[in-house]
């Protein structure tokens, strides 16, 4: 059964009679006396023109006050089930990122593209999870607060560029801004999800202090180093081998993770790294219902249309009837 949003539109249904009252014309008669009684007003056929289009203005305005009011059928309750868990991401933008040494599918890839394919289509299998996004280089930035709405955090990552919070690696600010996000959600949910390839070189505060700030607070941290162990690289005589993840402090995010009772791991490709999430992925989640949902379908298309139809031709009328005379 439809249903009106703003009934209390209907109460301005005589607003066109009061104004009309307020400003009433002077009567023909009133304002101009004819010079012979015998001369009459022949002013019949204009009373019928003006009564009918009259009537097209006051439907028009009826169906105007109608889409005004809103009408709207309202779907039955719907109830909204919540995993509980709520993850914050926090990735390493730091030049280093640009390192083409994942393989993902057959295909060379940058550290950063490996790690956004894959945590896009973790973020896209989070339904009922709230997720939030930060990046970090020489600062971090929270980019994404804690949300239900996963398209508005992938967008993010996805539109993220590798050194745009700059060069270097503040990984002890990333986790405190984090951290600082979490800690008014409930203890059970607090999770922080920290990928990086390399080792705390900037920020203010010290990846120790900031995993004792989270173990504090009561926020797991899970960690996972990206980057090969293994790169061939041309070179003046010749083609060598290298470990491109020499910088990656391994040492540390163990620490920050045992610390906070969450878990570290390595990821020296792309299929290491999918590894990584769906292990994260199998945290155990906690049920959680939300308020009802009664979605409202909106009904106001028709009588505008009626209203601007009516509203027309009661204007153009008089002219109608004066070319069909």
């Amino acid at each position: 059964m439809p249903e009106f949003a703003w009934p209390w539109v209907f109460a301005l249904l005589p607003l066109p009679w009061l104004v009309w009252r307020a400003w009433k014309p002077v009567s023909p008669g009133q304002a101009l006396r004819l010079p012979h009684t015998w001369l009459t007003w022949h002013v019949g056929d204009r009373v019928a023109s003006r009564s009918a289009g009259s009537w097209l203005l006051a439907l028009g305005w009826l169906c105007l006050l109608v889409a005004a009011a809103r009408p709207q059928v309202i779907g039955p309750p719907q109830a909204q089930q919540h995993s509980g868990r709520a993850m914050m991401l926090a990735v390493d933008l730091s030049g280093s990122m640009q390192t083409p040494d994942m393989q993902l599918g057959g295909q060379q890839l940058s550290r950063f593209g490996a790690v956004e394919a894959i945590a896009g289509d973790f973020i896209s299998r989070r339904k009922g999870d709230e997720l939030g996004l930060v990046l970090f280089g020489t600062h971090a930035y929270l980019v994404t607060p804690i949300t239900y709405d996963l398209d508005a955090v992938r967008a993010q990552l996805q539109g993220a560029a590798v050194g745009l919070p700059g060069t270097e690696t503040a990984i002890g600010d990333a986790i405190a801004v984090a951290v600082k996000r979490l800690a008014a959600l409930p203890e059970q949910a607090r999770v922080l999800i920290l990928l990086t390839d390399g080792v705390n070189n900037s920020g203010s505060i010290s990846p120790q202090d900031a995993a004792k700030a989270a173990k504090a607070a009561g926020v797991r941290i899970y960690t996972i180093g990206v980057g090969a162990t293994r790169m061939t690289v041309p070179g003046l005589f010749g083609d060598s081998v290298i470990n491109p993840s020499a910088d990656l402090d391994a040492d540390m995010l163990t620490y920050i993770a045992h610390e906070t009772g969450g878990q570290f791991y390595r990821a020296t490709d792309g299929n290491e790294l999918a590894d990584a999430y769906r292990a994260i992925d199998a945290l155990e989640p906690m049920p959680q219902h939300g308020p009802s949902l009664r979605l409202r379908h909106e009904l106001f298309r028709t009588p505008l249309m009626a209203a601007a139809f009516c509203l027309l031709f009661g204007m153009l009328w008089p002219r109608v009837r004066g070319v069909g005379a």
